[in-house]
């Protein structure tokens, strides 16, 4: 069968793993341009005939190209392979991936690289936000040998920060997407939230297990699973995201107490299979949530003191995130309580790693 090549680099960024494209390399047409990526990535289940690695944290895509905007420096669109259902979802961001789009802009001329860091601002075309990237570029050369660890992946990396501005209500157009704090759909209370991606956070009780279960052990649980997908159905279009079956989001993240220095225990289904870790993203949103009072997350989040500058550990299967927010000071009543009547997030920022895994050309059927 007659085949032709496009450039790809695939990249590891954060704890996933996703293959790079310049847009100027991938067809114009958007139904032409997801036949090419389903046949480079895999469209079958174990996708055997593509370079997915079966798993959505394996079967991830960055396309790449000059920005459209004057406040950013490259467009970003995140297109999510779905394992096994032969499409393509372009709902959701993946500051995973994300974390890898800096040193690909880099290595395909897109930035010139500083020296010895370089800031690259990213418009986050699934979304239209906005994120700096800081990446590690001694003698205006990408550097991805470092001393920064996050969980999820072995061994350590240069790091890559990643500064989010301006997140609320990313896909669903208000941070909190129903209008309420607290909705009830199957008799479970629940909290939607938007913060840079839509998650739906469900106190683990509610469910009928304790959260510190394993993914394994969840992913097995056929009732928990089916549980979850009726209230994300219902709540699908309660959150501006019409109907949400066979779609990325809204994430399930169910909580409990922090077994750890944590702020809370999490086990985030993505949304049909147990998260090993939590979602850049996701973690923003779930410690959001765990800011605001009235939420599902009252009474299980162990706070600190709020500030203006606040960092927040999210417990996931692996370890744990760190997400640093910088706060509206006026949204935090500093006189008695420290707490917040509404949460102002003015920036979200997180440590990711990234590293270059291969680089070439991949094939697929010229009638893709």
């Amino acid at each position: 069968m007659p085949q032709t090549s496009v450039p790809y680099m695939q990249l590891r960024g954060g704890s996933s793993k996703g293959l790079y494209f310049l847009a100027s390399d991938l067809p114009s047409d958007e139904q032409a341009r997801d036949q090419v990526l389903l046949a480079a990535v895999g469209r079958d289940d174990r996708q055997i005939d593509g370079l997915g690695g079966a798993d959505p944290l394996t079967s991830k895509v960055a396309v790449v190209g000059p920005s459209s905007r004057a406040d950013a420096d490259v467009d970003y669109l995140f297109v999510q392979v779905v394992v096994g259902e032969n499409r393509v979802d372009t709902t959701p961001n993946c500051g995973n991936i994300l974390a890898g789009v800096g040193a690909f802009a880099v290595e395909r001329g897109l930035i010139e690289a500083g020296d010895p860091e370089t800031r690259v601002n990213v418009h986050m075309v699934n979304s239209g936000k906005v994120c700096e990237l800081v990446l590690q570029t001694p003698a205006g050369e990408v550097c991805y040998e470092g001393n920064a660890s996050i969980d999820g992946v072995p061994g350590t990396s240069a790091p890559v920060i990643c500064n989010y501005m301006d997140l609320a209500g990313s896909a669903c157009g208000a941070l909190l997407p129903t209008g309420n704090l607290v909705d009830v759909v199957d008799g479970v209370e629940v909290t939607c939230i938007d913060n840079g991606m839509p998650v739906v956070v469900l106190r683990a009780r509610d469910l009928g297990i304790s959260g510190v279960e394993t993914p394994s052990e969840l992913n097995a649980n056929e009732q928990l699973k089916a549980r979850l997908q009726s209230i994300r159905l219902q709540l699908g279009p309660k959150m501006n995201l019409g109907d949400v079956d066979g779609a990325a989001v809204p994430k399930m993240c169910l909580i409990s107490e922090p077994q750890e220095d944590g702020v809370v225990n999490t086990r985030t289904f993505i949304p049909y299979k147990c998260h090993s870790a939590i979602g850049v993203l996701g973690a923003v949103s779930v410690s959001t949530a765990c800011i605001l009072p009235g939420s599902v997350a009252e009474g299980i989040a162990r706070l600190p003191s709020l500030d203006a500058w606040l960092q927040l550990k999210v417990e996931h299967p692996s370890g744990e995130f760190a997400v640093s927010f910088e706060l509206d000071p006026a949204s935090i009543d500093q006189g008695n309580t420290g707490a917040m009547a509404a949460p102002t997030v003015l920036k979200a920022g997180l440590l990711r790693t990234a590293r270059l895994l291969s680089r070439g050309e991949v094939f697929v059927p010229l009638n893709y």
